[in-house]
């Protein structure tokens, strides 16, 4: 349970500060830490980072840094394909879909070392409001990206969403975390949905302390972020991910 705890507040914290990336965390510690089956593992990560993403957006609202339309275009796109996702998964070996988390984790791990632009704007106008004619397509895809991989293996998807939003749509860094923080939760929500019937039960006890402990991290997060040198935290995360990942790889090769 300690572990629990520790895992929890760790993903909340990031969600809270970044936006995105801690949601990678969450099925390695609830695998690997608490020792969850990966069918059960799953739902239980998208619970807790479908609620910390939700107690991190509270901040956030009343700034009035949440784009409606932007976040709405991409959880709906995100719906079929997180159904598309789940039911992928459950037609693959659960080491095959460790050895893919895996390689997520290397994903996130070095678009985090990345220099990260905020000057995007491809797709504003000169008012300074989004061009849904050009950038819609751009941003269903992006959705559905995210949607899918919140279906396959439990994640937030914000690794995915925030770039889009700053690269694509041109949104600022504080209105994109806020954004992302929906568009989490939504697709949270969307892959709980897909699981449901399919999946273990849930550990109510783990998931319980898990969601709980992110959610007050995300919280306490919330109200200091712009405070904190995001660049050396997402450095910092950037190694444990990649850390985490060899880790993974190896337990799938020396367990093969």
């Amino acid at each position: 349970m300690a572990t629990v705890i520790v895992f929890g507040l760790a993903v909340g914290l990031l969600l809270g500060l970044l936006g995105a990336g801690g949601s990678v965390l969450a099925v390695p510690a609830l695998v690997y830490g608490v020792g969850l089956p990966l069918e059960t593992a799953i739902p239980a990560a998208l619970v807790v980072v479908g609620a910390s993403a939700l107690t991190g957006l509270a901040g956030r609202l009343r700034k009035g840094l949440v784009r409606w339309p932007v976040a709405l275009v991409f959880g709906v796109a995100g719906l079929p394909a997180a159904f598309a996702g789940t039911a992928a998964g459950r037609l693959l070996p659960e080491r095959w879909l460790m050895a893919g988390f895996a390689a997520l984790m290397v994903v996130v791990g070095v678009r985090m070392l990345m220099r990260q632009r905020e000057d995007g704007g491809a797709c504003r106008t000169r008012s300074g409001r989004v061009d849904w004619r050009s950038c819609l397509p751009k941003a269903l895809a992006a959705g559905a990206v995210v949607g899918a991989l919140t279906g396959l293996f439990g994640v937030g998807g914000g690794f995915v969403v925030v770039p889009a939003l700053t690269l694509l749509l041109g949104l600022a860094a504080p209105e994109a975390v806020a954004t992302s923080l929906v568009v989490v939760v939504l697709n949270s929500g969307w892959g709980l949905l897909a699981h449901l019937g399919t999946s273990a039960a849930l550990d109510w006890p783990v998931t319980g302390a898990f969601a709980v402990s992110a959610m007050v991290a995300s919280l306490l997060a919330g109200r200091v972020a712009g405070r904190v040198p995001a660049d050396r935290l997402r450095r910092a995360f950037a190694a444990l991910v990649l850390l985490l990942a060899a880790g993974v790889a190896t337990s799938l090769a020396v367990g093969w």
